[in-house]
């Protein structure tokens, strides 16, 4: 296992764990991270991780696989939880791509398919309109919005 690799599954070892400060250390101070619904930067990326580790109080993360890829680490895992706003459970699996930087976490690109993932956690909405850009576009400012009223709120 090389080094990166070792930094990885340390990552999603204190993610199962809640482990919000071991994950932290694992990141880049001007680390970036994007996926189907999130573009952001540090220190919002560790607000989101705190916010979805709170409101997922049953979320279980399974590491399934790492392996380095052309300079860069992918990670597959899995995120089992309820989704708090329909209370319908989602098992979600996401591939996670990495580069580094000072040996820490420097971009992070999670991929996973949308249109199952709002089927699973948004029920028949999901199911019918999961495809279009107009929900998608719809749960990506609903999620914003929440993160900044999170990060407000822990700054106080």
């Amino acid at each position: 296992m090389t080094t990166q690799e070792e930094l990885i599954t340390n990552f999603y070892h204190a993610f199962a764990q809640k482990d919000t400060q071991s994950m932290e250390a694992c990141y880049h101070s001007k680390a970036t991270f994007k996926d189907p619904i999130f573009y952001l930067k540090q220190p919002l990326i560790m607000d989101m991780w705190r916010m979805l580790i709170e409101r997922g109080s049953d979320m279980k993360i399974e590491l399934l696989k790492v392996r380095t890829h052309k300079n860069k680490v992918e990670a597959t895992w899995r995120a089992s939880y309820t989704f708090g706003s329909t209370g319908l459970p989602v098992v979600n699996t996401i591939t996670s791509t990495f580069s580094f930087s000072e040996n820490k976490i420097y971009q992070q690109h999670d991929h996973f398919n949308f249109y199952k993932w709002a089927s699973q956690s948004l029920g028949l909405k999901g199911k019918l309109l999961g495809w279009t850009s107009f929900l998608q576009n719809s749960v990506r400012k609903q999620a914003m919005q929440r993160l900044e009223s999170y990060s407000k709120q822990s700054l106080e």
